[in-house]
């Protein structure tokens, strides 16, 4: 099997969506050889700054010396994005022999009169085979939909089970309430681990809390209101964390950091991941105070408030519910006060667009709606401009009647038409689903290149 053939293969098992549950996985992994069984998880559940907190964990880790496997869900960049060893993907050729070792479980699972896997259980089954086959001494796994019932819940040695920032995402589909949906995600404790959680509301620490009480697990409540900011920008914030104090030039408020990750949500971030490192230690792990000051700085992660360049600035991110709009609006609001700004935006049919373009389209003097590459799940750029017009004058979607108006092509001609649109003091914001920013980014440098 070839990558592309691999491709295609997973391509057509999408088609036939997700289905919550472990059954079906676990009768997977059994024909694999239960290859999650060799590995130890760090396992991150929520609806805002998975990802970022993975990629300040695991980068941490790395820098300690440890080999590190990272499970990324959604990717931004690549598909091969979503399996990592120590930051770098897996290899195409490596992927496919998997994938046809996955392919052929399946086959044997169906012959048997088996439940089909879904995509992401064949894609998670690849990803644990190659993470045994590196060596991985920890996996940092990021969950899918929820926890419980999510295709990572099935893994058993979870060192640490962590929780980043609960809000409203998924509603009815994980549960009606937020803490409905927290105790979905608090499916991932599993007795004896550490449990890392960024400050909550009330209601869902007590959600976290108390199953990590009924599982025997000593818990730890990671409060970003413990740092204090020395500097910041949307190139990258230096602070301080009075929870880490092994010493340093700053020992009355703490240890100092800086990352390149801006945005305000990232020192919530930050200390999550910081509070994670220091769980391990508790447990064993030796990770030095300047391999977490490296990781940290050396900490990359796309789509997440990640500036492309200046003049207009022009900024990518994957804000995509209300949670995460509120704190890009801090962000902008912090980092680019009364400057001219620009949107460019896209999001799933599925998501809370309508609170989100009240939280974000006030602020906007134009707005460029796109379409997204996933034609089930889209919301139309048409629909969405009605809905930013209740709070920006000017607002505009692609014509739908041009022939060849493929989401690519919408995308492409906002980023033109946006870095047309704004002046060199401007800010051309990017944002919405995770899906098309790849596209614009793509679209953004093929414009510099043609400037020279």
């Amino acid at each position: 099997m070839t990558y592309r053939e691999a491709r295609v293969y997973l391509d057509e098992m999408s088609k036939y969506g997700s289905v919550l549950g472990l059954d079906t996985i676990r009768g997977l992994l059994r024909e694999l050889g239960n290859p999650q069984d060799d590995l130890k998880f760090i396992h991150i559940a929520g609806t805002n700054g998975k990802g970022s907190v993975l990629a300040y964990t695991s980068t941490i880790l790395s820098e300690a010396g440890y080999r590190v496997g990272r499970y990324v869900s959604p990717t931004v960049v690549s598909y091969l994005e979503r399996i990592q060893t120590d930051g770098e993907w897996i290899p195409e050729e490596k992927f496919a022999q998997l994938t046809e070792k996955v392919r052929d479980a399946i086959a044997r699972m169906e012959a048997a009169g088996e439940h089909s896997p879904t995509v992401f259980e064949a894609e998670t089954a690849i990803a644990f085979l190659y993470f045994r086959e590196m060596k991985c001494d920890l996996v940092v796994l990021e969950a899918g939909l929820g926890g419980e019932l999510d295709a990572t819940n099935i893994v058993s040695n979870t060192i640490c089970a962590v929780f980043t920032s609960i809000g409203r995402d998924h509603i009815g589909v994980i549960g009606d309430t937020v803490e409905e949906i927290a105790q979905n995600k608090a499916g991932i404790i599993k007795p004896g681990c550490t449990v890392v959680s960024v400050r909550q509301r009330e209601s869902v620490n007590e959600v976290i809390k108390s199953r990590a009480e009924a599982c025997g697990c000593s818990y730890v409540q990671a409060d970003p209101r413990r740092a204090e900011i020395l500097e910041e920008s949307h190139r990258g914030t230096r602070f301080a964390y009075s929870g880490w104090k092994n010493g340093g030039e700053c020992r009355d408020r703490g240890e100092k950091f800086h990352t390149v990750l801006a945005g305000r949500n990232q020192i919530e971030n930050a200390v999550t991941a910081l509070e994670v490192i220091r769980a391990l230690q508790e447990r064993g792990y030796a990770v030095s105070t300047e391999a977490v000051k490296r990781g940290m700085e050396r900490t990359v992660w796309p789509g997440r408030f990640t500036c492309l360049g200046e003049n207009p600035v022009f900024i990518l991110d994957g804000a995509h519910n209300e949670d995460a709009a509120l704190k890009l609006k801090e962000s902008v609001e912090t980092y680019f006060h009364g400057r001219r700004l620009v949107y460019i935006t896209g999001v799933f049919r599925d998501k809370e667009y309508r609170r989100i373009a009240r939280i974000m389209g006030p602020a906007a003097d134009t707005v460029f709606t796109v379409d997204l590459p996933d034609r089930n799940r889209v919301l139309p750029a048409s629909e969405l401009a009605e809905v930013y017009r209740d709070y920006c004058g000017d607002v505009r979607a692609p014509e739908r009647e041009m022939p060849g108006n493929e989401a690519s092509e919408t995308v492409e001609r906002a980023v033109r038409a946006a870095i047309q649109e704004a002046a060199e003091e401007d800010v051309v914001l990017v944002f919405g689903s995770l899906s098309f920013l790849s596209q614009a980014e793509a679209a953004y440098r093929a414009v510099k290149d043609e400037e020279g």
